[in-house]
């Protein structure tokens, strides 16, 4: 495959991922993770923002399943996404802009909306069901970066 089309096919892994989630499909996004097979017992990882880190994949799809659960809506704008594929190994980088709203309220409304910015880092694997996430890595974005200058004492 040449390096355009495998960039290419790890954008579009990338966006599934991130699709599925909105979605909530939990048996779709299992597919996406590295089988045990491919990456052995512990051979996956994840941070969730404010999470250790979960190795194995029993553990990372548990919590998945746990957010899922207990996110009534999530939506992920992504932007500055890039993606580096070097072998069978490609890395992306991105900053997921997310909506989100818990659980519905006494009065079966969606509860508040949230909007928060995270660094995400994905890593994907070459297999021969195609690419497939190998460690997620995200990271809360707490200060707006910028050129202003701080206020002088």
């Amino acid at each position: 495959m040449s390096p355009r089309k495998d960039i290419e096919a790890v954008e579009r892994a990338n966006t599934a991922f991130y699709e599925t989630l909105e979605r909530g499909d939990f048996e779709e996004l299992s597919d996406l993770w590295l089988s045990a097979t491919v990456a052995g017992d512990t051979g996956i990882s994840c941070v969730h923002p404010g999470w250790p880190v979960l190795s194995g994949r029993g553990e990372v799809l548990r919590s998945y399943a746990l957010i899922m659960a207990n996110t009534e809506y999530i939506q992920f704008f992504l932007t500055d996404v890039k993606a580096v594929v070097l072998g069978d190994t490609a890395l992306v980088t991105c900053t997921e802009n997310i909506l989100s709203g818990g659980p519905a309220e006494e009065s079966g409304e969606l509860g508040p909306l949230v909007g928060q910015l995270v660094v995400a880092t994905n890593v994907f694997r070459r297999t021969s069901e195609g690419w497939r996430l190998w460690s997620h890595h995200g990271s809360p974005v707490l200060a707006e970066s910028g050129d202003e200058e701080p206020d002088e004492a």
